[in-house]
């Protein structure tokens, strides 16, 4: 309980002040883009950078925890997209999309800012690699998909050139490489440099969580409530909060990781659908309302499945 108190409301709290700024339109839309473009090319980089290069080579590239939280991402994105075929018939991009929707974390914007409210710098580690992963593996291998689905054989070699450019232009994939490397060369950083990357750093946190809730305010609610795409929704809600952490766990505990790197694939798992299947969605025009209102109901629901998550795994520590 002391986790839910302590880590979770305050979390959800920024979360839910943003949803009041954008409902009673105390911030508009326009606020919403800056602020997420503040987190996405100014706050968070410094973040994951300095988050890399403070941590030994050995110790960033765990691989356990990496085949752990991967294999029970693409072990549940293969049963979504299997399982879709018969029970909601659709194209391949749609059934693209439900996988993606049911199995891509909010790492960057909700993963970060609760590890560093639960655990400290020191402890940022699994996120900061969780994150990497959905932006280079995850989000790459889901552009591909539908971009096999929506062109042709010949169109191959130019989307695998844009997904190419888009993560190494991507400043969430690029910083915590450099950070690597810093590591790996055992490189001194500026003092003043250091001072500038943690201030941007320390605000990376809230600004994120406060626009998540105003990208939630932006997005109808009836989305919710059509039929067949509110029962889809809803299963994959159900997956994404419920199934996809448990597999996590079950790979996790087959491979003997440890208290603390068991707890966070679990946790991170269980974070709701991220807000870059939005984007994706919305570039190829497909799955647009079922991701927005899954998104939507993921992070609702999200508060009593992460808060469960804390309450079982919440004691495990890092190792100092």
């Amino acid at each position: 309980m002391r986790a839910i108190i302590d880590v979770v409301l305050p979390v959800f709290g920024l979360i839910f002040a943003g949803v009041a700024a954008g409902r009673f339109r105390v911030l508009g839309q326009e606020s919403s883009q800056a602020l997420n473009g503040f987190v996405y090319w100014f706050a968070l980089p410094p973040l994951l950078f300095l988050g890399m290069a403070r941590v030994p080579v050995a110790q960033a590239m765990n691989l356990p925890f990496i085949t752990a939280y991967l294999g029970g991402t693409v072990a549940v994105f293969v049963t979504i997209v299997v399982a879709w075929r018969w029970l909601f018939p659709g194209n391949a991009a749609e059934q693209s999309m439900a996988g993606m929707n049911g199995t891509f974390a909010n790492t960057g914007y909700m993963g970060i800012p609760l590890y560093m409210t639960a655990y400290g710098p020191e402890g940022m580690l699994p996120a900061v690699i969780a994150a990497v992963v959905n932006g280079a593996v995850i989000t790459g291998g889901m552009i591909v998909l539908v971009e096999l689905a929506q062109g042709t054989e010949q169109r191959l070699s130019r989307v695998l050139a844009d997904v190419g450019h888009a993560l190494i232009t991507n400043p969430l994939v690029v910083a915590p490489v450099a950070g690597l490397a810093v590591s790996a060369f055992g490189l001194s950083l500026p003092k003043p440099l250091v001072t500038f990357g943690d201030l941007l750093a320390a605000s990376a946190g809230p600004c994120a969580l406060f626009a998540v809730g105003l990208f939630i305010a932006s997005r109808p609610l009836d989305t919710l409530v059509r039929g067949r795409k509110a029962v889809e929704s809803a299963w994959l809600v159900a997956i994404k909060l419920v199934v996809h952490p448990l597999a996590g766990w079950l790979i996790a505990v087959a491979l003997e990781l440890d208290a603390f790197w068991t707890a966070s694939v679990v946790i991170l798992s269980a974070l709701p659908t991220g807000a870059l299947a939005f984007v994706v969605a919305q570039q190829y025009r497909v799955y647009v309302e079922r991701t927005s209102a899954i998104i939507l109901a993921s992070t609702v629901v999200s508060l009593a499945t992460l808060s469960a998550a804390m309450i079982v795994f919440g004691d495990a520590r890092p190792s100092p």
